[in-house]
């Protein structure tokens, strides 16, 4: 099981449904943390897919404050919503990387 079970146990629904399987071409939304509004503005910024706003996260170095920083100023995101979608991508290389 990805990341033993004790360590999925502590996460949401929504993450461990993310976690489960490969990202392939989910739309942005299925990232956790992601509210619809937030999707709206990304997708309206070109990143559609998951994968897309993953390979931001990558190009950031996978640095938590500067990815969350970016999702705050450019497009929108809440600092609730920021911590919850870069813990998601980071556990997601984790699991997959």
């Amino acid at each position: 099981e990805l990341g033993g079970t004790k360590k999925m146990n502590h996460m949401s629904p929504r993450l461990r449904a993310f976690l489960s399987e490969p990202i392939g071409e989910k739309d942005v939304a299925w990232v956790d943390g992601i509210s619809h509004e937030l999707a709206i503005n990304l997708v309206t910024k070109g990143f559609n897919k998951a994968y897309i706003l993953l390979g931001q996260f990558l190009l950031m170095h996978k640095n938590e404050a500067e990815f969350q920083k970016w999702l705050i100023c450019c497009c929108g995101a809440t600092e609730y919503e920021a911590q919850e979608s870069s813990n998601c991508l980071k556990e997601w290389c984790s699991c997959f990387l």
